[in-house]
């Protein structure tokens, strides 16, 4: 799986498993079925309420990376928010992708942080 997310070929992976004598790979479907199901768990994570305790910090910054978008590979921005506990804890709070670092991204980004939040808790 991670081989795939990486942008490897499925037939690249299912050469790789076959090296590695597992014997034959992935089919292009089992490949698709099992990316479908890191699309959810993801989608869910990135969904998920952050009121179930108070992050006092949260920092915040960005990478770039090369992802494929329209069956061409271009450099993409990633996002990641850390919210820090009282206690020092810190937990992912939110990940985004865009097409660059621009204001409006960062902004979208940190709004959609915020509509996870009840009323009334702090993050």
């Amino acid at each position: 799986m991670e081989a795939w997310v990486h942008g490897v070929s499925t037939r690249k992976v299912d050469d790789l498993v076959a090296a590695l004598g597992v014997g034959s790979g992935n089919s292009k479907s089992e490949v698709s079925r099992i990316c479908a199901q890191l699309d959810g768990d993801l989608e869910a994570f990135r969904n998920r309420p952050l009121d179930h305790v108070a992050f006092p910090y949260v920092f915040a910054d960005a990478t770039h990376v090369k992802g494929r978008v329209n069956g061409r590979v271009v450099s993409r921005a990633v996002v990641v928010a850390t919210g820090v506990t009282i206690n020092g804890d810190r937990e992912v709070l939110g990940v985004a992708v865009g097409d660059s670092e621009s204001g409006a991204f960062w902004t979208s980004f940190f709004k959609s942080l915020r509509a996870r939040v009840s009323p009334g808790c702090s993050l």
